[in-house]
């Protein structure tokens, strides 16, 4: 079990990995996964929606273009890989990478924290978790 790290240590530790990265290691998570459309996008994915129509119909409010925009970057950043079948109409399936399945843990953690957020700002309207 990892000990806990002083406020020192965890300063000298940010400071690190700043230095050997040029940025904070979230910012960079956050570009390749961060707005408003790629987190639910991959989160789709990762349920099993991964057909571009489908994802469509359960993203209300996105265009095909945005879709299609954010589809390209995520496969070009290694997240998501797309599957073209030669048929006619032609199908094409998305899926997660052996680095986008990394990011599983973070789905979770992110869903499971969207939960408790969402169900305390519905019961009690000032969005606090309570500790």
């Amino acid at each position: 079990m990892r000990r806990e790290l002083t406020e020192e240590e965890k300063l000298h530790r940010f400071e690190e990995i700043f230095k050997s990265l040029n940025e904070c290691p979230v910012t960079i998570t956050l570009k390749i996964i961060g707005g408003k459309w790629k987190p639910t996008i991959l989160y789709l994915i990762d349920m099993g929606i991964n057909r571009f129509g489908e994802m469509h119909r359960r993203l209300p409010g996105i265009s095909k273009r945005m879709l299609t925009n954010h589809l390209r970057e995520l496969e070009a950043d290694g997240i998501v890989d797309r599957k073209v079948f030669a048929q006619v109409p032609p199908k094409v399936i998305y899926s997660l990478t052996e680095v986008g399945r990394t990011l599983e843990p973070i789905f979770v953690a992110m869903e499971e924290w969207g939960l408790k957020y969402g169900s305390t700002k519905a019961a009690n309207g000032n969005g606090k978790i309570p500790e």
